[in-house]
């Protein structure tokens, strides 16, 4: 499954990253992809995953989700 969020507060190839390592913390996400121009991570995951659990991971580096 993908899942798009959207992520406020990237602007550099360092968020880029802590958004995709965040999201890739948790259980059952096997990808994740942030594009820091349109404010957008695309989540790949299998159905077990709490899509509020990616969120929060996410909030916890300091970025905004929608």
């Amino acid at each position: 499954m993908e899942t798009v969020l959207e992520v406020s507060g990237m602007t550099c190839g360092h968020c880029k990253s802590a958004v995709e390592g965040a999201a890739k913390e948790v259980a059952g996400v096997s990808g994740a992809a942030a594009d820091i121009e349109q404010g957008l991570a695309t989540i790949t995951h299998d159905e077990s995953v709490n899509i509020a659990d990616v969120k929060q991971s996410i909030e916890d580096q300091g970025y905004d989700v929608k």
